[in-house]
């Protein structure tokens, strides 16, 4: 197995290169002026002398190809530079937001997956009974509600008008003098909302993925075997059907890394959460190039190792599934 992944991790780096070198292109030819973005996109004027300062300090004179070497250079070892609004380095900026949002993205794996495998497998094990259709046009309503609009609209009910949770932020202010447990119940009375919101989606698509790929699986013709030979109902399913209805589960699964990023951003905007989503978001509106790098080199490396966890997964669940 180790032979396994060392070949993917030689096979991801040309298509991380790749993504790179195609997100740092397209940032540099996008209009705009970096000096200019480091104003914070205020009108702030420079002088020619100056202006060409910060353009050679930041290597701006060089050509593009250059400028794409010497920042996979210093990539290499972690040196994604200095972001051009804070004036910190960037892997010091994301490991400050990194653990908010891997917070709120674990919290939405084990709501989604600890309630979508198991309704999704009763709904396929009844179909057709009131369970299945009740929760089929549940989820279909959840699935179809606009994730803005719905972020919006429990803030208004429950934090305005109700005042049953907080508006915007994790933590309370001051919440670090509080006692440890007290702690921990304030960022999980801050997180309800946002993990709520993060997971009605998610939750609604992967039921119904369970649902099919339990049907499907209830259909061949092993299983109608087991049930001829009198075996119980929930052996059937523990112990043939199950392992083989995981395996669509588990690409999704592979899929969620990469999306620690990019998923999180209205959320994070929307209740004012100080992750990586925001960071991004910020990020693009402002035109920091170093920091949307950086960003995207992860989410990146973050894909490939999400995909290569869905291989080792599939060998596990199929014995059938070999490494070569």
């Amino acid at each position: 197995m180790l032979k396994y992944i060392l070949k993917r991790l030689l096979v991801s780096i040309p298509t991380i290169i790749g993504i790179t070198f195609i997100t740092f292109i397209i940032m540099r030819l996008a209009p705009g002026d970096p000096v200019q973005a480091m104003s914070g996109g205020m009108a702030v004027k420079y002088s020619k002398v100056a202006h060409d300062k910060f353009m050679k300090y930041y290597g701006f004179d060089q050509p593009l190809i250059v400028q794409y070497g010497i920042w996979v250079g210093k990539m290499v070892v972690l040196d994604f530079g200095d972001s051009l609004m804070e004036k910190r380095p960037v892997l010091e900026i994301v490991a400050e937001k990194l653990p908010v949002t891997l917070y709120l993205n674990i919290l939405e794996i084990i709501l989604i997956f600890s309630i979508a495998v198991p309704v999704g497998i009763r709904s396929a094990v009844r179909r057709d009974k009131l369970f299945d259709k009740a929760t089929g046009v549940l989820f279909f309503i959840l699935y179809s509600l606009f994730v803005p609009w719905v972020a919006i609209f429990l803030i208004t009910v429950f934090s305005i008008k109700l005042n049953l949770f907080p508006i915007s932020g994790i933590a309370s202010e001051g919440a670090e003098m509080l006692p440890f447990f007290s702690q921990v119940g304030d960022v999980l009375w801050h997180s309800f909302l946002p993990v709520i919101v993060m997971s009605y989606s998610g939750l609604a698509f992967l039921t119904g993925i369970t649902r099919g790929s339990m049907l499907e699986v209830l259909g061949q013709e092993y299983i109608m075997t087991a049930k001829a030979k009198g075996l119980p109902q929930k052996m059937v399913l523990n112990k043939h059907a199950l392992s083989n209805a995981l395996i669509p589960l588990i690409t999704i699964f592979g899929a969620i890394l990469p999306t620690l990023i990019s998923g999180s951003v209205i959320i994070e905007e929307v209740f004012q959460i100080d992750g990586m989503g925001r960071l991004f978001f910020r990020a693009v509106t402002s035109r920091d190039w170093f920091v949307i790098m950086g960003l995207t080199t992860i989410s990146a490396i973050l894909t490939m190792i999400g995909l290569l966890i869905s291989d080792i997964l599939y060998a596990m669940v199929d014995p059938r599934i070999k490494y070569e």
